[in-house]
């Protein structure tokens, strides 16, 4: 046994925890090999997508931010016209209030000049009438009155002359004694 013992010795077993120096040294080789590769042609492509990436962001942002100046200029000019057409609107308000005054005291005016019209003509037609009725009264009472005088005289007072004389006599008399009665009440 001491025979296998020895051979066993002189083999030295690999220690597990220390790495065999030529893999250390193909292990470095594949790293620099594979650092190289990854700095040659996988980096900048990360690079141009990062700064693509990034410019489009910053693009994005620079739009959003034009955007939104342009949407609070938009905003502003709303109200502002939104201002002016209230403005206006109340401006259009007061003249049509306006204008139904004028129009409310024009009619008020037309239908005061229209009353005073039918009223004026009224007045004239009562005036006729009057003139007329009392003409007719005139006449009526003139005839009776002739009649009247004449079985009271006892003569035909026929001449128109005599009667018109006679009847204004009369009419005149009545007047008057209607006068001093209408002012002795």
């Amino acid at each position: 046994m001491l025979k296998t013992e020895l051979v066993l010795a002189s083999e030295e077993v690999p220690n597990p925890i220390v790495p065999h120096v030529p893999e250390l040294i193909l292990g470095f080789v594949a790293f620099l090999l594979l650092l190289f590769v990854l700095k040659k042609y996988v980096v900048p492509r990360f690079e141009t997508a990062y700064e693509e990436r990034a410019s489009l962001i910053e693009g994005g942002i620079e739009r959003a931010e034009k955007a939104q100046a342009e949407a609070e200029e938009n905003l502003a000019q709303y109200k502002a016209q939104l201002a002016e057409a209230r403005s206006e609107a109340a401006k259009i308000r007061d003249d049509a209030r306006l204008e139904a005054e004028q129009i409310k005291a024009e009619l008020r005016a037309e239908a005061e000049s229209e009353s005073q019209r039918i009223v004026a003509q009224g007045q004239a037609q009562l005036q006729a009438q009057k003139a007329q009725i009392i003409a007719e009264l005139r006449a009526e009472l003139g005839r009776n009155s002739i009649e009247l005088a004449s079985r009271i005289v006892g003569e035909s007072l026929a001449d128109d002359a005599r009667r018109h004389g006679t009847v204004d006599r009369f009419l005149a008399e009545l007047e008057t004694a209607g006068a001093s009665n209408g002012a002795g009440k």
